[in-house]
């Protein structure tokens, strides 16, 4: 019997577990896919904010890393929070190392409640290291404007930031449009070469809280699965709308938790 497919995600814990590494590794067992983490940081929060961080040892990080490829046939991996130059660096020279068939980069910098993730001196570190690794980039609005060092402000400025982000290096990036104001539409926009494409679904009133964490998890756990991007990126969104649309409130705060079994 042959072994089976896993994904791994490099991230941050959430103690409130409703992104970061739970919520990718809840989304991998949805999609069929063995969860692998390494845990890059260690967040003290909640539904109502974070209240503190906490970054492991780099060796820790590194001994995680190797110690998972040494092992499990690991088909694509998925980054997220990594909160220091150093860490970032250390995830580059691991992936440069390990070749994983696919990469899926979620620039995490800023959580849903607003704070801070990602020390100043990292951005250039992340560009420079990290993005030609990556088969696609995930930014947000905000994200993006603090990787162009400009604002996004509307749907001609979105389309060019596609390009301007595209040629840092990533095979292709998924501009996340939720923070942009189009409308009772939210537009996800796609670019993977010269192809260009939009996808659309309705703006619900729901304050969630790991949708980019669970977008890229979903989106890793179909390439692995050997989909193409377009259709990994359009189900992907699907999955992410239907856990949205079902969300809860396991705590006090404003925040909900996506519903990522609503598939089972």
């Amino acid at each position: 019997m042959g072994m089976m497919s896993s994904v791994l995600t490099i991230a941050g814990s959430d103690s409130g577990g409703g992104a970061g590494v739970q919520a990718d590794l809840k989304t991998f067992a949805v999609y069929g896919m063995h969860g692998l983490s390494a845990i890059a940081a260690l967040t003290a929060q909640n539904t109502q904010g974070v209240r503190a961080v906490h970054v492991p040892p780099v060796a820790f990080l590194r001994a995680q890393i190797d110690a998972l490829f040494e092992d499990f046939q690991i088909e694509a991996v998925k980054i997220g929070m990594l909160a220091s130059a150093e860490v970032v660096e250390v995830v580059a020279d691991a992936l440069t190392r390990h070749r994983p068939k696919h990469v899926v980069l979620d620039p995490v910098m800023i959580a849903s409640s607003g704070a801070r993730l990602l020390d100043g001196g990292a951005l250039n570190v992340l560009r420079k290291k990290l993005f030609p690794l990556a088969t696609v980039l995930t930014p947000n609005i905000p994200e993006a404007e603090l990787l162009l060092d400009r604002k996004i402000a509307d749907a001609d400025a979105a389309s060019r930031a596609l390009d301007e982000l595209l040629a840092l290096g990533p095979q292709a990036v998924l501009l996340k449009g939720g923070h942009l104001d189009e409308g009772d539409s939210v537009v996800d926009r796609l670019a993977e070469g010269r192809q260009r494409v939009e996808f659309r679904h309705p703006r619900l009133d729901q304050q969630g809280h790991g949708t980019g964490c669970t977008l890229s998890s979903a989106i890793a756990a179909s390439l692995a699965s050997g989909m193409n991007l377009r259709e990994v990126c359009e189900d992907a969104i699907d999955y992410v709308f239907g856990a949205l649309k079902r969300a809860y409130h396991p705590g006090r705060g404003q925040l909900a938790v996506l519903d990522h079994l609503w598939r089972r």
